[in-house]
């Protein structure tokens, strides 16, 4: 029998926070990076390495990230109309989900600097090896204030450490978490209903949920597939003009 070709992809963009640190009324992903809102880099990086069908979880004034990308073929919006967690926005795409046989491509829309290449490279690795889940990692010269992947000895992945809870062996660790994901639909689905709120902020995370497929006994990797730029995200005005001037650097 002919080998099927691999399922189309699917993205889920986390969308819905207000960004209180940017001193502005906007959504954090309508504020403009280099004159456009950054949500608009994300769209196009996911478009660009071939993901057609991009779920929007929308929140704070969702009305207007609605309106942002309205003319946005394939794009379709879910609503968090209370922001408990990450883990709690792709609840909202539970449908969605359930809908989908091919992967799930997570990232968040404020990170402006996501690259084309570097979904590729998830999703080319995801369909070769088939996890349950696929983080999309990468090495920080500066490492500071993110969570760390810790690998075992033969370099299998165990887990994220958050930086506040490393060990002074985990924080000599430059492979750091991106919030990027690629998931096997079914697998998300079973991890989502894993989630809890047991943390000090009482709220569901998705980065849980590689870690509860792991302890379920399914095959969760980490590939060093972003690069240095990526980890730049926008959540403050310095952030912001750090990242304007690497896109110029790099031409953008």
């Amino acid at each position: 029998m002919p080998d099927l070709p691999p399922a189309a992809p699917m993205a889920i963009v986390l969308a819905a926070g207000k960004g209180t640190r940017m001193q502005s009324d906007l959504p954090k992903v309508l504020v403009p990076v280099a004159g456009r809102p950054m949500i608009r880099y994300v769209v196009e990086g996911l478009r660009a390495a071939g993901v057609e069908k991009i779920v929007v979880v929308v929140g704070y004034q969702a009305d207007l990230v609605r309106q942002e990308l309205a003319s946005e073929p394939g794009v379709e919006f879910a609503l968090q109309a209370e922001q408990l967690g990450t883990g709690h926005a792709v609840m909202m795409c539970r449908e969605a989900i359930a809908g989908h046989s091919g992967p799930v491509v997570i990232v968040t829309g404020d990170s402006p600097m996501l690259q084309a290449s570097s979904v590729e490279a998830l999703l080319a690795d995801f369909t070769q090896t088939h996890p349950a889940c696929l983080l999309g990692t990468a090495h920080r010269e500066d490492p500071t204030g993110l969570g760390r992947i810790v690998r075992d000895a033969a370099g299998r992945f165990v887990g994220i450490v958050e930086h506040k809870d490393c060990t002074p062996e985990q924080l000599a660790v430059t492979e750091v978490n991106m919030s990027t994901y690629v998931f096997d639909a079914v697998d998300l689905l079973a991890s989502l209903e894993s989630l809890t709120t047991d943390n000090a902020q009482g709220e569901y995370y998705v980065t849980d949920c590689p870690g509860l497929l792991l302890a379920d006994g399914k095959d969760v990797r980490a590939l060093a597939a972003l690069k240095p730029c990526e980890a730049l995200s926008v959540n403050t005005l310095a952030d912001l003009a750090v990242v304007e001037a690497e896109m110029k650097k790099m031409k953008r």
